[in-house]
């Protein structure tokens, strides 16, 4: 059986993460991208991109240039030093702010799982309690300075019913042997990995719309494998 969601065992400085927000926050954060999938305001700022620009918030690759750092996270030292405590590849890493009275609709992602050599990080700088996110129909509360994995591959969906941003700091890292040690120590389950989610044709059509958005080499080898297995 896939898990959803671990607990990874790192517990950050909430109050340097709230100092480096802070820095974030003299900067323009940029709507979503993929506004179908969204109610309210959802908006994004990178730390780390392919173009190495504060707006360009797309998370898979757009050609053959390599992420760069944006001027946002030479700016933020702590930032920085969560970032460096994965002993691994990065990719695409940005702060992603749900603002009060909104929400992401239910969605699979394409491609986001452990088990695809690509991982995604949650490190939750900003909550409250009226925050509600699912991950294949369980709920998980992430606190501020925690660290947390979510399988994407499997449906999800977030609501934020408080008074405050939801504002998370989200990496997508490259696995590797330490990785692999690190998901070990957590209970992640090696032999269930390889069990693929079924996904409907609907499911592949709504990725497909996702995909489109993006416009990239990348999504373009995505879309034609869906549209393959229709």
């Amino acid at each position: 059986m896939k898990i959803a969601f671990l607990k990874l065992p790192f517990h950050f400085s909430e109050e340097k993460l709230l100092n480096d927000l802070e820095i974030s926050r003299k900067y323009n954060f940029t709507s979503h991208y993929n506004q179908n999938d969204y109610l309210g305001e959802w908006t994004s700022i990178a730390l780390r991109s392919q173009n190495g620009e504060m707006n360009n918030i797309f998370a898979l690759p757009q050609g053959e240039e390599k992420y760069k750092d944006t001027q946002l996270l030479l700016k933020c030292n702590y930032f920085k030093e969560v970032i460096d405590s994965f002993n691994c590849e990065k990719e695409s890493i940005r702060l992603l702010n749900l603002k009060p009275g909104s929400a992401i609709k239910e969605h699979t992602d394409y491609n986001l799982g452990y088990e695809d050599g690509i991982f995604r990080i949650h490190i939750p700088i900003t909550t409250n309690e009226e925050v509600h996110f699912f991950i294949d129909s369980k709920q998980v509360k992430m606190l501020p300075s925690e660290c947390w994995y979510g399988n994407f591959n499997l449906p999800h969906h977030v609501s934020n019913d408080g008074n405050t941003d939801r504002i998370h700091l989200v990496m997508d890292c490259l696995r590797n042997e330490w990785s692999d040690a690190l998901f070990l120590e957590c209970g992640y389950d090696f032999e269930g990995e390889n069990n693929q989610p079924e996904y409907s044709n609907e499911t592949k059509l709504q990725m497909i719309e996702q995909l489109k958005l993006m416009d990239t080499e990348t999504s373009k080898a995505m879309i034609a494998q869906l549209k393959s297995e229709l």
